[in-house]
């Protein structure tokens, strides 16, 4: 499972060292997409096709859409000897990556936020909000 949150650095070249503690999991053939919020979403090569067999599932009317999103933009990729992970130019512009960056385990996958977009959405996020949606999921 992927856990924990640290805060990283993208150099000029768009590339970041990639925490060492995903190295278990995640280090080769790592699926980069744009997530549903401005961030970017890392699979596993596993976990990228679960996620791409549920679109597919899908109605057409569904899973087009969610194909030309998803699948358009997404790279793979792989962390280099010196620990370093390339995040390709039109990712890190939809994310608005610039610099410093926020890197997050979220169970099955990887997301990489900039800093201030990470600190806006935890922000916006209340105590009230996780107790609405735990109750909602019937916790």
């Amino acid at each position: 499972m992927l856990i924990g949150g640290s805060k990283h650095t993208v150099d000029a070249k768009g590339r970041m060292f990639f925490p060492a503690r995903f190295k278990d999991e995640m280090w080769e053939n790592i699926t980069v997409c744009r997530g549903v919020e401005k961030c970017l979403m890392l699979y596993t090569a596993e976990e990228w096709q679960r996620f791409a067999q549920h679109i597919k599932d899908q109605p057409f009317s569904v899973s087009s859409q969610l194909q030309r999103y998803f699948f358009s933009t997404a790279a793979v990729c792989s962390v280099d000897a010196q620990g370093r992970l390339l995040l390709p130019q039109q990712l890190r512009e939809f994310a608005g990556i610039q610099k410093d960056v926020w890197v997050t385990g979220v169970q099955d996958r990887v997301e990489i936020w900039d800093i201030d977009e990470w600190n806006k959405a935890q922000a916006a996020l209340t105590n009230d909000d996780v107790k609405s949606l735990m109750d909602r999921i019937g916790f």
